[in-house]
Order: C-alpha cells, then sequence, then structure tokens
C-alpha cells in the first residue's frame, strides 16, 4: 500500500500506468489525463487513510490560494509525473483543472460524509523548514535539472526550469507541499541519489512528519 499522501500521492497515480483502475485506464483513452485524474481524486477518498485523503484536498487549496504563475504550477506537477500528465496538452489551465480535482475530491468526500467540511490549506511556512528543503534540493539538483531536460524533449508545449520552480513552490507556498513533489520528481525521473543524500532527506521528512517509506521508496540509490 502506498504511505504517499496529497498531491504527491495523485502525482504517483498518475506516473504509474500499472496502478490504474481499468474504469481510469479506459478514460485516459477515451477522454484524456484530465478527466482521469478526476476519477483518481474521487478514488483517493476510499483508497487512502483519511489524513491522506484530506491531505489531497488541502494540497490543491495550497496551490489554489497561492499566487504562482500558471506556469509554475503546471511545470512542479509535470516534472513530478515525468511528463506523463500534461493538462495543458488539452488546453485546460493548471488552475482549472486544480479546480477540478478539489471538485471530485469534495463530492466524494461528501457522499461519504454529508455536511463535511474542508480543512484549511494551512501552508507550511516556516523559515526553518523552508531554508532546510532548498539545502536538501541542492546535491542533486543538476541530476535534477538534467534529468528534466531529456524528459522535456518529449513535451511539445514549453516549461519552464524544474528545480527553480520547486524552489518557488517551496519559499513562496507551502514548504511541505514543495518537497513531497521534489521527492516525486527525483522517482520519477529515477534521480540516483547516494547513501548519505538519502539518509538526510529522509531526516527532513521527519521535521515534517513523514514515515521513512513515504522518503525512500521508488528513490534511485547509487
Amino acid at each position: 500500500m502506498t504511505c504517499e499522501t496529497g498531491l504527491s500521492w495523485l502525482s504517483e497515480q498518475c506516473g504509474e500506468m500499472a496502478d490504474l483502475l481499468p474504469a481510469e485506464l479506459d478514460c485516459l483513452v477515451e477522454r484524456g489525463p484530465v478527466s482521469t485524474m478526476v476519477l483518481i481524486a474521487e478514488r483517493s477518498v476510499t483508497d487512502l487513510d483519511r489524513p491522506a485523503s484530506l491531505q489531497l484536498g488541502r494540497d490543491v487549496r495550497r496551490l489554489l490560494d497561492s499566487a504562482l504563475p500558471e506556469e509554475t504550477i503546471r511545470t512542479a506537477w509535470v516534472g513530478s509525473t515525468d511528463h506523463v500528465f500534461d493538462p495543458c496538452k488539452e488546453d485546460v489551465g493548471p488552475r482549472a483543472w486544480l479546480e477540478r480535482i478539489e471538485s471530485a475530491w469534495l463530492s466524494a468526500e461528501l457522499r461519504r460524509t454529508p455536511g463535511f467540511v474542508p480543512p484549511a490549506a494551512d501552508p507550511v511556512t516556516d523559515d526553518a523548514l523552508r531554508a532546510a528543503v532548498l539545502r536538501a534540493m541542492g546535491p542533486v539538483a543538476a541530476d535534477l535539472t538534467q534529468a528534466d531536460q531529456v524528459g522535456q524533449q518529449y513535451n511539445p508545449l514549453p516549461l519552464t526550469g524544474l528545480v527553480p520552480t520547486l524552489e518557488q513552490m517551496v519559499v513562496q507556498v507551502c514548504a511541505d507541499l514543495g518537497y513531497r513533489l521534489f521527492l516525486r520528481a527525483l522517482k520519477a525521473y529515477s534521480v540516483p541519489v547516494d547513501a548519505a543524500t538519502r539518509k538526510a532527506f529522509v531526516a527532513l521528512g521527519k521535521r515534517f512528519g513523514y514515515p521513512d517509506r513515504l522518503v525512500e521508496e521508488g528513490l534511485q540509490q547509487t
């Protein structure tokens, strides 16, 4: 069972086609990735434990409430899925598809719990944690940049730089969400991580309350 949570769980599902349900695969073929993401968001309510499911709504609201440019949100998302799911290929803007995800998630929550009230976005804005995430990104920034440049060759629409985008998310939106999407990008691109860096990632994850598995599973070790 996955230990991912929130939007990082959603990006994991999008990057792992084997994890999609038959209905989601059919939707992907017939209606495209945006509609498929909506189905996956609905599934989060039953597939994830309560805190992880609530985190999806919290993460989406963090981005919708932010002042990040549309292109920044798109780059962070596309990078976390290795270019598999890019809503802009369907002419859907990043905030528009986030609103669709939020609506689907909220409807599923209301079906399960009538009168459900979504949690506050509650972004992590602690300066020490922001600085810690930026430091953690440093040792692998060059490798992640290189891997992302290779991935962009297969995306017909231009993207901004992934590492600066993730740094912007950490500083301007939420250190927690930025760190989880950074880890997802490392895993999506199979960027190798040495033992010392891996240990540092786990230690930082503990400061956010992550289980070790959330950090370690899927990381490519040198």
